[in-house]
């Protein structure tokens, strides 16, 4: 399994790193990605990639801390990638509509810059979207002819939107919120998401999903993700992990 997207420099896991990535690695987690969200987190997978050979990372930040990152532009994001090959996505960024922790307008425009870093740098962007749908598709769309990668992460929106997003030729990352009792209407747009675009995550140490609720969340849990999205897609549990596994390789570009 590939864990695509998981924040190991967060404190609930960073603590406790080597145990937790014992736990993965008997769960059968192989690789993982690590995901910046400012720029001192980006500092802290810069240390946990150099020290892992199967843990990757990315450069981003996300649009809660836009406010904070008012000067960062696409020239300081290739500066801060450096030739660094095991820095292999942009992001997270996006939009995040629902709490407006900064500006809608500095949100979108770091998120433009975020954009034109990864067409660059030819890497994926990793996409957080949050009530936001009609802009972050927008905004995406600007870029379709420019060869952009997409990868949106965690995704929960609407069936339209993913049609949308799949005809650009993005692919989708689903999480443990795929194991909600709740999350009927996402499940049913799982189903319809080809097998040749999914991707699966944990979002830890958020997001734990059930049986795990209420703990916080690790890569060795993206298992129960993994065996939610199989029922779904209804194959089994080792068709769904070479499918996601087979995804992550292609898009990231990697020879693993």
């Amino acid at each position: 399994m590939i864990d695509s997207h998981c924040h190991l420099d967060h404190s609930l896991l960073f603590d406790d790193l080597d145990d937790v990535l014992k736990r993965a690695e008997e769960e059968g987690v192989k690789f993982l990605l690590t995901i910046s969200t400012n720029l001192k987190s980006f500092e802290n997978i810069k240390k946990i990639t150099s020290k892992h050979n199967n843990i990757f990372g990315s450069l981003g930040i996300h649009p809660h801390e836009t406010k904070n990152h008012i000067n960062l532009d696409k020239k300081m994001l290739l500066n801060l990638k450096n030739n660094n090959n095991k820095i292999i996505g942009i992001g997270e960024t996006g939009l995040d509509y629902y709490y407006q922790n900064s500006d809608k307008s500095i949100q979108k425009e770091k998120f433009v810059e975020h954009i034109e870093a990864a067409i660059e740098l030819d890497l994926p962007i990793i996409v957080h979207t949050r009530e936001a749908e009609d802009d972050t598709f927008n905004i995406l769309n600007d870029f379709s002819s420019k060869n952009l990668k997409i990868l949106m992460h965690c995704f929960t929106g609407s069936e339209k939107f993913s049609k949308k997003l799949l005809d650009m030729g993005a692919y989708i990352s689903l999480s443990g919120i795929i194991t909600f009792n709740k999350a009927a209407s996402l499940k049913i747009t799982a189903s319809k998401i080809p097998l040749d675009r999914l991707l699966i995550e944990t979002d830890s140490p958020f997001l734990a999903p059930i049986p795990k609720r209420g703990s916080n969340n690790e890569p060795s849990f993206i298992k129960y993700t993994a065996k939610k999205l199989a029922e779904i897609k209804n194959i089994t549990f080792q068709e769904l992990i070479d499918y996601t596994s087979k995804n992550f390789i292609k898009l990231f570009s990697l020879k693993l």
